[in-house]
């Protein structure tokens, strides 16, 4: 039934890894040897600003060699990161906590972008036919999430329990956004917890419907993912980090512009891997980059209100120091 995420430790990280600024001043040119960092990154626009980071050259600029790299399943970037193969990723406030709260060490740099009652493509998608319109016909199906423990799944259980669900009668399966429409397709889940382009493309093909836009609960301005890093890795690499909050800040000024739109939306097709005419349709998430203690505070509320954390972290020591 419902698969309830497992706490993280340091083992079974190892195992399954295997108030915006404007525009900042390009900082003089140091000649010293560019920090090279791999940045893992999943299938949501909420990365928007790294990918103008890394493509408009704002990284390189503060001494940053940045490779994004794609990962398809959010929840398992902080096990990534724990061993080595990212020197930063992007997971989710649900997936980074479950993640400390289990032993990592992990420290948040910054965020993506951040919900909004203004971005509408986000909900649960049923297959069609399926005949599930309420949280109640949820019980006894297979729902397909972007990730065990990340924001969409956790966001997911807690509007079945405000609508007297209990999570524990609904079947979770991880699958990532672009498996979404072919999984609902071939019958192997009956709905999915998805966003974005996913979304619009299935129910645009007829293969699925919009069953609830269930996240209107979410408070505006709450980061959807998170910049994190290892907390030795940021202590060894003080500039570097400082770099790196930089250029998202300039980053995240540039994707305010409408008069960038068009420049965005290549990003979103290059590394989302997506055909102009989704793109040219898809909404971009508003972009967050300052990430503060009170609202990691508030995800962590509902992890515990959940059950899927019986103890609380230290929350100001999560954001790395300046």
């Amino acid at each position: 039934m419902d698969h309830t995420p497992h706490r993280f430790t340091r083992r079974t990280a190892l195992a399954r890894a295997a108030a915006l600024t404007g525009a900042l001043a390009a900082p003089a040119f140091v000649a010293r040897a560019a920090t090279k960092i791999t940045y893992g990154y999943s299938a949501v626009s909420d990365f928007a600003t790294v990918f103008i980071a890394a493509d408009e050259g704002l990284f390189a600029r503060r001494g940053l060699e940045v490779e994004p790299k794609f990962i398809p399943i959010n929840s398992t970037l902080p096990a990534a990161i724990e061993a080595g193969s990212l020197q930063m990723g992007g997971p989710t406030p649900t997936g980074y906590l479950q993640a400390v709260l289990g032993g990592l060490d992990h420290v948040v740099l910054g965020g993506g972008g951040v919900l909004s009652k203004t971005y509408t493509e986000l909900g649960l998608v049923a297959k069609a036919g399926a005949g599930i319109r309420s949280a109640q016909d949820c019980v006894g199906k297979k729902i397909g999430v972007p990730g065990i423990g990340a924001l969409l799944h956790v966001a997911f259980r807690q509007w079945l329990k405000l609508n007297g669900v209990d999570a524990g009668g609904v079947s979770f399966v991880e699958s990532p956004f672009p498996q979404h429409a072919d999984l609902l397709r071939g019958g192997a889940i009956d709905a999915v917890v998805t966003g974005g382009p996913f979304m619009t493309r299935i129910v645009d093909s007829g293969t699925g419907y919009v069953a609830s836009y269930f996240t209107t609960f979410l408070p505006d301005g709450y980061p959807t993912v998170l910049h994190v890093a290892r907390r030795d890795w940021a202590g060894q690499n003080a500039v570097a980090v400082k770099a790196f909050r930089d250029a998202i800040n300039e980053a995240a000024a540039f994707l305010l512009q409408p008069k960038n739109d068009a420049r965005v939306r290549e990003l979103m097709a290059k590394y989302l891997k997506l055909p102009p005419p989704a793109v040219a349709k898809m909404q971009i998430s508003p972009p967050g980059p300052i990430v503060t203690a009170k609202q990691l505070q508030w995800w962590g509320s509902l992890l515990r209100e959940q059950g899927l954390a019986s103890t609380l972290p230290n929350y100001p020591n999560l954001i790395a120091k300046a």
